[in-house]
């Protein structure tokens, strides 16, 4: 039975992988040509997520500076990009080769002496290193561009033109695949085995006559090419490059990817990076609070579910197979309604402080400040800062979003459910 079962589920999930890579291949006419671009970049936040998630998740050493092998790599795809006269040193689909050997090599440098320590410090030679390279980037001015950066072309070769934005994204997403599969298959393989080995004990490792610190390195320098080679399709994709690549935004974006999506999955990651990229290309058109909506989450997250939104989503399919649709839907209904309802207290909130905190508001108020405070327009109606009925609403709905969270974690526990969908982690 449970051999039948496993069957199942490999199946499943064969099925599903097939449809991914059907609908990936197919987004080019679902997508209107704009989001085409936002595609791209979620594909390569991807794959920057897993190469960092190699490390972190797999290996056990959390990295705080991963956007330097990410920068190496887009910087040296440039520079071969413009090799040869313009030419480049190798046909534009095989660019990214270049990123990842430069990560490799630079990962390897850098791996050997971080990982002689574990733990936070290890966490912060990794980000001292990432940040000595920030540092320096703007006065080599030879191989970083100063603050203008370095740009290029994309040339035709294997008869395409990568002129369009179709052909770019069919680019990024076969190297996108490849990786994903290398990267899969390393997890397969004795050194995969050896990594989870050091995240779980690297004495244990030692005790049976392995070297951690070389064991160490190689998963680091592994990692690093891969972030190379999502640097090197981040310079097919935009044909520049800035120092800036080198800031710790990007390193922390990669820790976000990884532990909201869930690094214990190995698609968790994917995941993540695709919700994440998705929501600041959006949302950053909507609202100046973006970032702080995302840092919202990653609390929730940490907080409530610490294995992630893949974490989530397999609790909440064992729970749907043990209960059956018709006893597991209501109680998903509630808690959705709830999670629903705290969501539009906390926007309510946020963006109500946001306007009225915001400079030009409070520019409007001093320029009339016998007036009082002007009523803010939003989501279609105009509310009075100070009036108690504008505050009513958010109070209203968190009150009705944490009754309804009570109200689904008491349901989840009648029915017998050992761990609920969500509650906090202990």
């Amino acid at each position: 039975m449970t051999q039948a079962m496993t069957h199942t589920r490999r199946a499943t999930g064969a099925l599903l992988l097939i449809l991914c890579v059907a609908t990936l291949c197919a987004l080019p006419w679902l997508l209107p040509a704009g989001q085409l671009v936002a595609a791209v970049q979620m594909l390569i936040a991807a794959l920057f997520a897993c190469a960092f998630n190699l490390l972190a998740g797999q290996g056990g050493m959390l990295s705080f500076g991963h956007a330097a092998y990410f920068g190496v790599g887009t910087f040296a795809t440039i520079h071969a990009m413009n090799a040869l006269g313009g030419a480049g040193l190798l046909p534009t689909p095989l660019m990214p080769l270049v990123g990842g050997v430069a990560g490799l090599l630079f990962g390897l440098v850098a791996g050997w002496f971080a990982t002689m320590r574990s733990g936070v410090y290890f966490s912060m030679i990794t980000l001292a290193l990432a940040e000595l390279l920030h540092a320096l980037a703007p006065h080599l001015k030879g191989v970083f561009g100063g603050e203008a950066g370095v740009s290029a072309m994309r040339m035709p070769a294997w008869g395409f033109t990568f002129g369009s934005d179709i052909e770019v994204y069919f680019l990024v997403l076969a190297w996108v695949l490849i990786s994903l599969a290398a990267l899969y298959g390393l997890t397969r393989t004795p050194l995969g085995r050896l990594t989870l080995g050091l995240r779980e004990n690297a004495n244990r490792l030692r005790y049976l006559g392995y070297r951690p610190h070389a064991l160490k390195t190689m998963v680091f320098a592994l990692s690093a090419m891969f972030a190379g080679i999502a640097g090197g399709l981040q310079a097919l994709n935009i044909e520049a490059g800035n120092y800036v690549l080198f800031e710790v935004k990007l390193s922390t974006d990669a820790v976000l990817f990884a532990y909201i999506g869930g690094v214990n999955a190995f698609l968790g990651p994917v995941l993540g990076a695709s919700i994440l990229t998705f929501l600041s290309q959006t949302l950053a058109d909507i609202t100046r609070s973006w970032l702080l909506y995302q840092g919202i989450l990653f609390v929730l997250v940490m907080l409530f579910v610490p294995d992630g939104l893949v974490g989530l989503v397999q609790r909440a399919a064992k729970s749907l197979r043990e209960r059956g649709l018709a006893n597991w839907l209501p109680r998903a209904a509630v808690s959705v309604a709830g999670g629903l309802l705290l969501t539009g207290a906390t926007v309510f909130t946020v963006e109500l402080l946001q306007r009225m905190f915001a400079r030009d508001y409070r520019a409007l108020l001093a320029m009339n400040p016998d007036a009082g405070w002007p009523a803010i327009p939003l989501f279609g109606q105009d509310w009075a800062p100070l009036a108690v009925s504008t505050w009513l609403v958010p109070l209203a709905l968190f009150a009705a979003g944490l009754a309804a969270c009570r109200w689904a974690l008491a349901l989840w526990r009648d029915a017998g459910e050992a761990a609920p969908l969500l509650e906090p982690a202990k």
